[in-house]
């Protein structure tokens, strides 16, 4: 059993420290939106994952602000998703979501605020750990990559027009591929970059972070099914009143985890290749799927 409470701490203490490096150009009520929506919580598993690829790849650096980064766009994502808009809920990470806490608009912009903050701090991260200018700007550019059409918005844009429509496993991992795997093999692969990892093993982590994204998502859909509104901190059974195509609907609950945990393996295996399967790497990549929330 590995102990996170460290690396969690570390964390948050970036992303407080990011917070601070912003306000004086941000208005007041944006800035406590943002705040609100960093501080509340969460498995911080993305960065967790960043700082754990970092330290595989041979990283002993300060990385806390990279990670903070990949958080920043995390957190973007779940105030946009939660918009009327959008998914329309009220409840994130156990507390009203932002736009409750706050209203539409501040919601709407503070998320759209997000990411060139948060490519602003994976810059100042990659400088951090001793990287030069243009590889801290491959970094934040490697963010924006990832939060942008080619993966996240692109696939949260997907993931709207399909509520109510038949698609099959392909048209369903596409969207995921944008919505959530974009980030998750983003955080492999600026751990690896920053690192300065061989090719072969940024090839590796790449790889690790596709296979466990999708795997992650399978098993948000199995826990939408399976799960509590209490245990989960968001609303269940959310996919079925949205009407939305998820992997049990399309695969059936228990082929689905089986689905979930074949992915898990073949990124262990990736890893494995090359000698990058660590202590922590793994246990990342079981608690994917054997989370309860």
């Amino acid at each position: 059993m590995i102990d996170w409470s460290l690396d969690r701490a570390t964390v948050a203490r970036a992303l407080v420290d990011a917070c601070d490096q912003i306000a004086p150009h941000f208005p007041p009520r944006l800035l406590e939106a943002v705040r609100y929506s960093l501080v509340g919580g969460g498995k911080r598993f993305r960065a967790l994952l960043l700082l754990s690829s970092y330290r595989a790849a041979g990283g002993s650096g300060d990385a806390s602000l990279l990670a903070a980064a990949v958080e920043i766009v995390h957190a973007y994502s779940l105030i946009h998703d939660d918009l009327p808009c959008m998914d329309n809920d009220d409840i994130r990470r156990g507390r009203p979501t932002v736009h409750r806490a706050f209203d539409e608009r501040v919601a709407t912009t503070a998320g759209v605020a997000m990411v060139p903050f948060a490519a602003r701090i994976a810059f100042a991260g990659g400088l951090r750990v001793g990287l030069q200018r243009a590889e801290a700007a491959a970094i934040a550019r490697d963010v924006m990559i990832a939060s942008g059409a080619g993966g996240m918005i692109g696939g949260q844009l997907l993931d709207l027009e399909s509520e109510a429509q038949l698609l099959d496993l392909d048209g369903l991992e596409r969207i995921h591929r944008g919505k959530t795997g974009a980030l998750i093999r983003a955080c492999t692969l600026i751990g690896g970059v920053a690192a300065r990892g061989t090719t072969e093993q940024i090839q590796a982590l790449i790889e690790f972070g596709e296979a466990i994204g999708l795997a992650f998502q399978i098993a948000d859909d199995v826990l939408d099914v399976t799960g509590t509104t209490e245990r989960l901190g968001k609303t269940a059974g959310r996919d079925l009143d949205l009407r939305k195509v998820t992997y049990p609907a399309l695969l059936g609950l228990e082929p689905a985890a089986e689905r979930a945990e074949r992915l898990v393996e073949d990124g262990r295996a990736a890893l494995e290749r090359v000698g990058l399967l660590s202590r922590e790497l793994d246990a990342l990549a079981r608690f994917v799927v054997e989370r309860e929330s």
